[in-house]
């Protein structure tokens, strides 16, 4: 990339900050904007966001506040971000009480995705990217579920036709659900598919067991389990989506009382009131938001996928 903007005559400067989410924290945003002043970038500078989820939020919420806004460009390197975290406007940091608590909405200029750099990733890092791939097959595109159920091995191995073709559909869906509503305000809340109770997981333990996609997959277990309970998604449904999370395992082990989530989702963003949303299927490619979950079902759902985290 240096070599790239040199040839362009455009001055660059690299800006590294620690991966991870307990990186995702304010005192990280002030350091990287010191070093910007310490540069001396004014407004019309561009901040490139080059990495995965965790850069791109910090970034993107970095490019929102400084001198009260200059544009950022998201440059995803893993799974996670090209499919989600990149596309959107979405940025934010992390508080101690749960999780992109503090943000802003500040849409990139570009997304600039290349799908071969995801040959370097860790396998755990690109399974986690396929967890988050699979929210989109059941909120709205069965053709991404059944693609993801029919070529589980191919995608595994990172066929790149399937990949690609995998990427630019997830992106499509969230193109769409964005543009009709950018700020979260009715139809972007289904996007939290299985990130209620992943939040959870996240904060629990520090937003060091799991891996972003990898809590989403359980979360998307638990959603299921609850739907099932609730009589909002059939049996048939939830039981693909189970099926279709534990074929792309492994997944850590679930080691959190059901009382400790129901905490934790009173500081979540999805909660309103005291109530807590979470967006469950009513079949492959539709779901509902639904406030009306008791707390037992939340419990059991919580027990389900720490005995399903135990028997594998």
């Amino acid at each position: 990339m240096q070599e790239s903007f040199a040839r362009a005559d455009r001055p660059i400067a690299v800006l590294e900050m620690s991966d991870g989410e307990t990186s995702k924290r304010l005192d990280a945003v002030e350091k990287l904007a010191e070093k910007m002043v310490g540069l001396g970038a004014d407004r019309r500078s561009i901040v490139v966001a080059l990495g995965g989820g965790v850069i791109g939020d910090v970034a993107g919420f970095l490019a929102s506040i400084f001198m009260r806004g200059v544009p950022v460009i998201q440059v995803p390197t893993t799974l996670v971000a090209q499919v989600d975290s990149a596309i959107g406007g979405k940025t934010g940091v992390n508080l101690v009480s749960g999780k992109n608590l503090i943000g802003t909405f500040h849409q990139p200029l570009a997304v600039l995705t290349d799908p071969e750099v995801l040959s370097t990733l860790p396998d755990r890092e690109y399974r986690s990217g396929l967890f988050e791939a699979m929210k989109y097959g059941v909120i709205r595109s069965p053709q991404i579920f059944e693609l993801m159920e029919s070529h589980r091995d191919a995608l595994l191995q990172r066929d790149d036709d399937l990949l690609e073709r995998l990427i630019v559909e997830c992106v499509r869906v969230k193109a769409d659900v964005v543009s009709a509503d950018e700020r979260e305000g009715g139809e972007r809340r289904i996007l939290n598919f299985g990130h209620t109770i992943g939040h959870a997981l996240e904060s629990a333990t520090e937003y060091k067991r799991f891996l972003h996609g990898e809590a989403v997959g359980w979360g998307m277990v638990a959603a299921a389990a609850i739907g099932k309970c609730l009589g909002v998604t059939d049996p048939e449904t939830a039981d693909r989506i189970i099926a279709m999370v534990l074929a792309y395992g492994s997944l850590p082990e679930v080691h959190i009382d059901g009382r400790r989530v129901l905490q934790l989702l009173q500081a979540d963003k999805k909660t309103m009131a005291g109530v807590p949303h979470f967006i469950l299927a009513t079949t492959i490619g539709k779901v509902d938001v639904v406030n009306t979950v008791p707390e037992n079902a939340v419990i059991e759902a919580v027990v389900e996928i720490t005995r399903l985290s135990r028997s594998r």
